[in-house]
């Protein structure tokens, strides 16, 4: 099945390896540039579309999200900011319903984002802000440029988050620091996104296409399904308390040993050779 490319979202490949044929990065770029990037229907839509074909693609190994570098601009204009995702789109807020919004966000696509099996990586430039904040919170790993900011603005709308910010970031980044967030809507650099725990690493914006591909590409090279196991089983830690989430570990762990990958792993190491993966 081909990528289900749209006019809001463009998926491309990257080859995991370029001597073996073992799958393929899927790199998705959020394409609202004149907009910021910012969340509409169609984005999500388009989003929820490629999380569908990403679970059921086989040669889909890792998913790295982005958002689509700035125009240039018309002379005489000042050009618009790098952005990641600066929010949802407001404009589609106008005379809603709680109804209406309790639908909009109870099935949404940031969402299927975060049930996505396979690792996700969010490679972002510029704003992170509002709903494109939790678009990368629901990413497993964030890799931001030095000049990223990030933040939570909803209260300035009168609003609190509505793609999970509330839960997820206080995972991330703590208690004391997401009230922060949340109740002034301030934002915060990439150092600080960095020191508190929300971007896993931060590098100019010359080498951040270059650095998320290689670790895109070393997570990729791993059995596909022991990955799977890894995330469910660190997702664990969210849903029970440390008791119940250290039995599923225990059985998760367990039950790779029935797996022919672990198998493979072992005999590799002992032997000092590269695993050739039955779960490509």
């Amino acid at each position: 099945m081909s990528a289900p490319q749209s006019d809001v979202l463009n998926i491309e490949t990257y080859p995991i390896s370029e001597e073996k044929d073992i799958g393929v990065i899927a790199w998705v770029t959020i394409n609202r540039p004149e907009k910021l990037n910012a969340l509409n229907s169609e984005v999500m839509s388009s989003i929820k579309a490629m999380v569908a074909w990403a679970e059921s693609t086989d040669s889909v190994r890792v998913v790295v999200v982005t958002g689509a570098q700035p125009s240039p601009p018309p002379e005489g204009k000042r050009a618009k900011p790098n952005a990641f995702v600066a929010g949802a789109d407001i404009t589609e807020f106008v005379g809603k319903n709680s109804e209406e919004i309790r639908e909009k966000f109870t099935d949404n696509a940031v969402e299927a984002l975060w049930s996505l099996s396979k690792p996700t990586l969010a490679m972002i430039d510029g704003f992170a802000l509002g709903g494109g904040c939790e678009v990368a919170c629901s990413c497993d790993v964030r890799i931001a440029s030095d000049r990223s900011r990030f933040g939570t603005p909803e209260i300035n709308l009168g609003l609190i988050p509505g793609y999970g910010a509330t839960q997820r970031l206080v995972e991330i980044v703590g208690l004391g620091k997401t009230m922060e967030m949340i109740m002034t809507g301030e934002m915060i650099d990439a150092n600080e996104a960095h020191r508190i725990g929300l971007a896993n690493h931060v590098c100019s914006p010359e080498e951040l296409h270059s650095f998320t591909l290689n670790m895109a590409r070393t997570i990729g090279g791993k059995s596909s399904h022991t990955l799977r196991v890894g995330k469910a089983t660190i997702r664990a830690a969210l849903d029970t308390g440390l008791t119940d989430g250290i039995a599923v570990e225990a059985e998760s762990f367990a039950e790779l040993f029935d797996s022919k990958d672990q198998e493979i792993g072992v005999d590799a190491f002992l032997n000092r050779t590269s695993p050739e993966w039955e779960h490509k």
